[in-house]
């Protein structure tokens, strides 16, 4: 018997997540036709490890050096490759080289980028996951119908897919999972509503697919930056990974901040700044920020409580008091 052999090629992808002005941040460099893509290069066999390795693609492309640094996930779908771009049915020549991504995700404050790279809000890139100024009208005006004909085509599969959409949605007694945002890219995907689904991710005009307003992303990172957003939210809960996100001395009100943008909804000033508090997250330093208004008291984060607590995190943000 007769075993073809396709060749590998590993690339190392990072998604690096900053949060300035209250506005949640994702570094990008130019793709193909200016489109964004994320910092990346192929693994090669002088490098002693896939993290360093990582990092100096980081350096070499943006400029800038990464701090916190973490493995996402492995990407190798069969149709992720560049080979796929010029044919009809996302194959083509992709069954000649098999693309794997090994995917990072890396928390910085912002810095400024060399030429080439630049830094993007991420809800420009997801919309529908930004919830701070209320249910996004794209939801319930323009998503939801179309999953709604998405479950009425489905026959027999129409309950499974229904569980899906009220899974990643939310719906009666079931509230909005900021964590699911991969599974709700992967419906949007599914269902045909954006720009890398099959059936319009290569059109002509380069324009978005009909019906949901977001920007694209060359192949599948927006599917890889939607993972890491998924993962970054479900850190919040259990790790102190936002504090890699804040200057090592700061406000309550830059903490919530942050905590708000990365969740994507508001949360109660003072229910917040008791549950940091109570759980022994921050201690204060006796010093005062100087600010316009107000002064306010300066805090750090206090790293004894790694050894306190099992999943010293932020709580779960997406449960209101």
């Amino acid at each position: 018997m007769v075993v073809s052999s396709i060749p590998i090629e590993i690339s190392l992808d990072a998604v690096i997540v900053a949060v300035t002005d209250d506005a949640p941040r994702l570094l990008t460099i130019d793709g193909p036709a200016g489109m964004p893509a994320l910092p990346s290069g192929p693994f090669q066999s002088r490098d002693r490890t896939l993290e360093m390795a990582l990092r100096r693609w980081v350096l070499d492309q943006t400029g800038l050096d990464v701090g916190y640094v973490e493995q996402l996930y492995t990407f190798g779908d069969r149709e992720r490759g560049p080979g796929s771009l010029g044919s009809a049915d996302g194959v083509g020549s992709d069954d000649e080289v098999r693309q794997l991504s090994i995917a990072y995700l890396a928390l910085v404050r912002e810095g400024s980028p060399s030429a080439g790279a630049s830094w993007r809000d991420v809800y420009d890139f997801f919309p529908w996951e930004d919830h701070r100024d209320g249910r996004p009208a794209m939801i319930d005006e323009v998503i939801l119908p179309a999953l709604q004909r998405f479950v009425d085509a489905g026959g027999d599969e129409s309950r499974f897919r229904a569980e899906r959409v009220r899974m990643a949605f939310g719906g009666p007694r079931l509230p909005f999972d900021g964590v699911r945002a991969l599974e709700r890219y992967e419906l949007l995907y599914e269902v045909g509503l954006l720009f890398e689904s099959a059936e319009t991710r290569w059109r002509p005009d380069g324009g978005e697919a009909p019906g949901v307003a977001s920007r694209p992303m060359y192949l599948d990172h927006r599917r890889i930056a939607a993972t890491a957003l998924g993962r970054l939210r479900g850190k919040l809960t259990y790790r102190p990974v936002v504090f890699e996100l804040l200057p090592a001395r700061f406000t309550l009100l830059q903490l919530q901040q942050v905590v708000e943008a990365l969740a994507g909804i508001r949360l109660h000033k003072g229910n917040f700044r008791r549950l940091v508090e109570g759980a022994g997250l921050v201690e204060g330093t006796g010093e005062l920020a100087r600010t316009g208004g107000r002064p306010a008291e300066l805090f750090r984060f206090r790293r004894e409580v790694l050894g306190e607590r099992p999943r010293p995190g932020v709580g779960t943000p997406w449960v209101r008091a």
